[in-house]
């Protein structure tokens, strides 16, 4: 493993360099409206270099990469403050679903431009109505010919504004309730029927959007699994979302929590027992999430990936919190936002978007702990 790690660093020390060395730092939850077009360049150097898609099987396009050398690469790429990626959501969500669920015709339309990042996607979950509780969504999809037809809304749709793609989960059995009668879907974006409403953020950017179906159409074979099985489809690419690549994001958490401290150590307030404590705090929380992905890396268990949001999307928020705290007077105080208080607004979000606290808890509690079920109108 050393040598992949010697490897890994060597690539992206001799790349990061010329017009990608502006790049270091940019782009990430908050940021993606960084240098988009940049990033995306340099991803695709990255996939020429055969450094995207990891951990896929190699008749897929992937390297065929263990656990432990992705791990390693999302660190070393951490570590050298890299970019954030601008093709993550084909990559670590849509592609490991289509090569546990789609079929070879989808597998091979679709993942060699992932691989390659030619075609950018974006995830059709969430809805106004429905918010994290997914199994609530009222978007529709139904049949004419060889094509599904598509109404409704979604919303929280990050990225969407630069999709080619959207995977959809949308209601294609008229009548159906909760988690049944729901279907996985491929839909183009640049489409007629799909409109897409940027929504300004507290950070003054708009990462997330609203996207409006209005027969919006499909292809037929363009849904992943069964019809009617979209519930297990979706529950898979969750557990996907929150695989290797938490260690890469723990590694950003570091970074930042170690500037905080030294921010601390100048202004005086590390010499504040509440605050130091604080820090110490995170340091602790910072070591146990970092002990807890590894114990269950690769670990499919029932409640595994809602255990680890929580963790580390509260973690994130009090970070932030924190950050202000550190700050003093000067948190409140801006023309322009400064990385603290960027990060402090939209942490804010981490505990909202990929499923919120409240729904985490209930899947762990009824799913999991097999507690009663939460009194629902």
């Amino acid at each position: 493993m050393t040598e992949f790690r010697e490897r890994v660093r060597d690539w992206l020390a001799e790349n990061l360099t010329g017009e990608f060395a502006a790049l270091r730092g940019l782009g990430g939850p908050g940021r993606e409206h960084e240098a988009f077009e940049e990033r995306l360049a340099w991803e695709r150097h990255l996939a020429e270099g055969g450094w995207t898609c990891l951990g896929w099987p190699e008749e897929h396009g992937g390297r065929g990469a263990s656990l432990d050398e992705q791990v390693i690469f999302h660190e070393e790429y951490a570590k050298a403050n890299a970019p954030a990626k601008v093709g993550h959501l084909g990559e670590q969500l849509l592609g490991p679903t289509l090569i546990a669920f789609g079929t070879p015709e989808q597998q091979r339309r679709f993942l060699p431009k992932i691989a390659a990042v030619e075609e950018l996607w974006c995830q059709g979950y969430s809805e106004p109505g429905a918010g994290s509780d997914l199994a609530a969504v009222s978007t529709t999809a139904t049949l004419d010919g060889d094509e599904w037809v598509l109404h409704g809304q979604k919303v929280w749709t990050s990225l969407a504004q630069q999709a080619d793609w959207c995977f959809v989960v949308a209601r294609t059995e008229p009548g159906s309730k909760r988690h049944k009668g729901l279907s996985y879907l491929l839909v183009p974006m640049r489409r007629p029927g799909v409109e897409i409403r940027p929504i300004v953020q507290l950070t003054g950017t708009s990462e997330f959007n609203e996207v409006f179906f209005d027969g919006a159409r499909t292809a037929r074979e363009l849904v992943v699994g069964e019809p009617g099985d979209g519930w297990r489809v979706a529950m898979a690419t969750l557990g996907f979302e929150r695989g290797v690549a938490t260690l890469g994001q723990q590694v950003g958490f570091r970074r930042e929590l170690r500037a905080l401290t030294d921010l601390a150590r100048r202004n005086g307030t590390a010499e504040d027992p509440y605050v130091a404590e604080r820090l110490a705090r995170a340091w602790v929380g910072l070591e146990v999430m970092n002990a807890h992905a590894r114990r269950t890396l690769g670990d499919g268990s029932p409640g595994v990936a809602e255990v680890s949001k929580l963790v580390w999307a509260n973690w994130h928020r009090s970070l932030g919190e924190l950050a202000m705290l550190v700050r003093g007077q000067e948190s409140v105080l801006a023309d322009e936002l400064d990385e603290w208080q960027r990060l402090y607004l939209f942490t804010r979000a981490d505990t909202i978007y990929g499923g919120s606290n409240e729904i985490q808890r209930n899947v762990i509690a009824e799913r999991v702990l097999g507690l009663p079920r939460e009194a629902r109108p």
